[in-house]
């Protein structure tokens, strides 16, 4: 009996040999320091998942983008190892028959860690979906924050231009003379001289456009005011300022210039006088630019179109694209322009200072042919003696108005027919 059993014992170790082949025994213990190795290499990345994963999580509080999009490629890259070891797993321990207790346990591990890998993947793209959201906030902001400082940058151009802007005062002598100015009548005078100098200033350049254009400069003085007698032929040039004045003050003593104002509602003196003291600081050029529809800019244009006849401009230019370019609402950057900026803002500063004054101050013209008063007028030409001594010099042109101030006189400036030059 004893040696029957021990037959079976054998017959059975034998049977159970054929259950569990070889080739499988030396698939999962083929080489176990190399299973080792990788299982090692596996908690050590997933432990750098995890420091890398903190790190993530450090960078929002405080949001720190740069330390986000750092900390997010770490997490990819321990991902992207770990994928690898998997992948390595998977190729060199093909799935066993039947497996140990012991590789049951390493598998339910790895299970594990797939899972925490699955929920750290779910995190990574709740993250990556939130530095989204925010850098889309943060694009917003700054477009706001873009949008208030072009508001500002116009506001203030705005406040500039109607003289509502404050200087910081620092003790500086231009600053110190500016904000020392006062509404006087000798603010005003200097003011007319200075209108006075711009229109023979201008009268320079459209004289020698008309020079190049090939015009007869004779021809010229005489259909402006004929049968002028000149004591000189350069006294001619008279002729010309005379016909920029004319242009110019038209309108004059209307209040808004007959500019349609953007603001029907009365505008107080005292404001108009910080509306000149402000816009007497600029250049004629940028406060144009800066708001072209502005009052003054609607002046500049329409005085332009109105001293510049579209013969003129096409004679001089070959062309009518720049007065098309201002009849349309432009300002040309052209020197000729910029020369007749010059001119258009030293009257419509003139205009703003006369009207800051309570009661306003009043124009008066002379005609051709007045007798020449010296209460009245004063001649361009200063030193001269009358052709007939018996009778006063008349008037043969006005090439500046004349002004009430007050209880005072501002007087016109006039060139006078019937004398003779004596320098």
């Amino acid at each position: 009996m004893q040696h029957t059993g021990a037959k079976d014992t054998q017959l059975r170790e034998s049977s159970n040999q054929k259950v569990h082949p070889q080739p499988m025994v030396d698939a999962t213990n083929q080489n176990p320091e190399a299973m080792e190795n990788l299982v090692s290499k596996m908690f050590t990345n997933i432990s750098s998942l995890k420091s890398a994963y903190i790190q993530l999580q450090s960078a929002h509080t405080p949001y720190d983008p740069d330390k986000i999009q750092a900390a997010d490629k770490l997490v990819i890259s321990e991902l992207k190892i770990l994928s690898e070891l998997k992948h390595f797993y998977r190729e060199h321990n093909p799935k066993p028959v039947c497996v140990s207790p012991q590789d049951s346990r390493l598998a339910a591990e790895i299970q594990e860690q797939q899972s925490l890998l699955k929920t750290y993947e779910v995190m990574v793209k709740k993250f990556q979906s939130e530095i989204q959201n925010k850098d889309s906030e943060i694009l917003q902001v700054q477009q706001l924050i873009e949008e208030a400082n072009q508001k500002r940058v116009k506001l203030e151009k705005n406040l500039k231009l109607r003289g509502l802007s404050t200087k910081e005062s620092e003790g500086g002598g231009d600053e110190n003379r500016y904000s020392s100015l006062e509404l006087s009548p000798d603010l005003f005078k200097s003011a007319v001289e200075a209108a006075s100098r711009a229109i023979h200033d201008f009268s320079k350049p459209l004289i020698n456009m008309m020079k190049a254009a090939g015009w007869d400069l004779d021809a010229a003085a005489n259909s402006i005011e004929p049968d002028i007698v000149y004591a000189k032929r350069a006294h001619k040039k008279y002729a010309f300022e005379s016909h920029i004045c004319q242009r110019m003050f038209i309108d004059f003593q209307d209040e808004s210039y007959s500019i349609k104002p953007e603001n029907p509602l009365e505008i107080p003196n005292d404001s108009l006088f910080q509306q000149y003291l402000a816009l007497r600081e600029m250049d004629p050029l940028d406060a144009v630019c800066q708001t072209p529809d502005s009052a003054f800019g609607k002046f500049c244009q329409n005085k332009y179109l109105i001293l510049i006849h579209p013969k003129m401009e096409a004679s001089f230019f070959g062309n009518l694209d720049q007065w098309n370019f201002i009849m349309g609402g432009g300002h040309p950057r052209t020197s000729f322009y910029q020369a007749f900026l010059k001119l258009a803002m030293s009257i419509w500063l003139l205009h703003m200072l006369a009207h800051s004054f309570d009661p306003p101050v009043k124009i008066f013209q002379v005609k051709r042919d007045n007798e020449f008063s010296e209460v009245y007028m004063e001649s361009v030409v200063k030193k001269y003696i009358t052709e007939d001594s018996d009778q006063n010099p008349k008037v043969g042109l006005m090439v500046m108005p004349g002004f009430w101030i007050g209880g005072g006189v501002i007087q016109s400036q006039v060139y006078l027919t019937g004398i003779k030059v004596t320098e």
